[in-house]
């Protein structure tokens, strides 16, 4: 299956936290999106790897995805080296996505800036023709296969975004995903610990946050992305 953009997360649901709105408006644009998660998160305080893989289940049917996988990394402690780099570019070959959109460049949670340049990485070698992969379960070589671009969405720290994506219309779809993960984000009767994103402060700055994005481009939602090479318009038109 060839999909047009596939985003990558360290644990599940730093997908739709950081790019819910965008996914969904994709897809109802007719894009095939997939997403997947690099661990289970099972060093999560709250829950357990079993119930965050049911919860990314149903986050996958709201959002209407195409496929979506866990590479089963280690939470905390997975590394950017040739072992994880080789497991990806698998991926990317399979996918062959025109854009992946992936972790934030740098954030609270240490696993999502090495998320972010291990994806980074293995998108720009999934491109070198001279690295043999061949898929599970398959006995032919990959063709290789670069995506033409590679954005990084914001988590937790309110990093300034290069561009930002109107998802009026879709923080509805956006919250609703981020909601099936029941387990990790507010529930006045959980008797789980708190964490800093179980808090009410938390799942209410989900909103805010694309509202203010929202207002500085004049609509009434957006996400907010960062790039690694310039952006190129063809025309000042194409830029809202």
């Amino acid at each position: 299956m060839k999909l047009d953009i596939l985003v990558f997360g360290a644990h599940p649901d730093d997908a739709e936290l950081g790019a819910g709105g965008t996914i969904a408006k994709e897809i109802s644009l007719g894009k095939k999106v997939g997403i997947i998660d690099l661990t289970r998160g099972e060093l999560g305080t709250r829950g357990t790897a079993e119930i965050r893989d049911r919860e990314a289940e149903a986050s996958a049917k709201i959002l209407g995805l195409s496929v979506r996988e866990n590479m089963e990394f280690a939470d905390g402690f997975f590394v950017n080296d040739r072992k994880h780099q080789m497991a990806l570019i698998k991926k990317i070959r399979t996918y062959r996505p025109e854009i992946v959109l992936c972790n934030a460049v740098h954030d609270r949670h240490i696993d999502h800036a090495k998320a972010s340049e291990l994806v980074s990485h293995a998108c720009f070698l999934s491109g070198l023709v001279k690295i043999d992969t061949m898929a599970e379960g398959d006995d032919q070589w990959q063709d290789a296969w670069r995506p033409k671009q590679v954005y990084h969405y914001i988590q937790w720290k309110n990093l300034k975004p290069d561009f930002v994506v109107d998802i009026t219309g879709f923080i509805e779809k956006k919250m609703e995903s981020i909601g099936a993960y029941a387990s990790q984000f507010y529930d006045p009767d959980s008797k789980e610990p708190s964490t800093p994103i179980s808090s009410k402060n938390f799942t209410d700055s989900i909103a805010y946050r694309a509202r203010d994005l929202g207002r500085i481009v004049g609509v009434e939602y957006a996400e907010g992305f960062t790039v690694e090479r310039f952006l190129g318009v063809k025309s000042l038109s194409d830029i809202f």
